[in-house]
């Protein structure tokens, strides 16, 4: 059974960002395609320390929902990432479990499809939602987009309601992960492998 999380990295549970994913999750259901949605909530999340306990342990020294996050990825074929937008940019919540899953749990994501979601009242949308694609383009993950960018305009979840144009770019975007998750399963059974990745190499610009 193909499966997709959902992350929503709003404080408000049921707020904007929720009713984007719920539409998101409509069109998935269409074909089959079954959703767990995963509210961050309001209590403080770490932000990344870099500590290095993760390149050992291969998960991250703080215990909370990234590291049942990591428990779990193998059980999803996609993710989405929805934030409302502040100044410009994603919640600090999101921010912050986006850094340790992918720091302490990146090389599981590879292969996987990927899209972000934003919702604003006015603007900074485009911005909020290029911070948030930094992460799946960084682990080989493959980026699913839509008819225009991820994102849906309004002050309440009446408002998004109303914005014709953002629930339907939810819905393309959802009919779209579809048709690429079916995509990939007909590949796998057709006989084509995944990608053969070389070892890392990290350069710093001087060696």
């Amino acid at each position: 059974m193909k499966k997709v999380l959902m992350i929503n990295g709003s404080p408000h549970e049921a707020g904007c960002t929720f009713t984007a994913l719920s539409e998101i999750e409509a069109s998935l259901k269409k074909h089959g395609i079954e959703s767990d949605l995963l509210y961050l909530g309001k209590k403080p999340l770490s932000g990344c320390t870099d500590c290095g306990f993760c390149a050992k342990a291969g998960k991250c020294v703080f215990e909370d929902a990234v590291n049942e996050t990591i428990a779990r990825l193998d059980q999803y074929d996609a993710i989405v990432a929805g934030t409302p937008v502040y100044y410009g940019g994603p919640s600090g919540q999101l921010c912050c479990f986006m850094d340790r899953l992918c720091f302490a749990g990146g090389s599981r994501l590879a292969g996987k499809l990927a899209a972000s979601v934003v919702s604003c009242r006015r603007g900074g949308a485009t911005s909020a939602f290029q911070r948030l694609n930094q992460y799946f383009a960084m682990n080989n993950m493959c980026l699913v987009g839509s008819q225009y960018w991820n994102q849906v305009h309004g002050f309440t979840p009446e408002d998004v309601r109303q914005d014709l144009e953002g629930l339907q770019t939810m819905r393309t975007l959802g009919e779209n992960m579809a048709w690429m998750m079916k995509n990939m399963e007909a590949g796998r059974n057709a006989g084509v492998n995944p990608p053969e990745y070389e070892p890392v190499i990290m350069t710093h610009f001087i060696r």
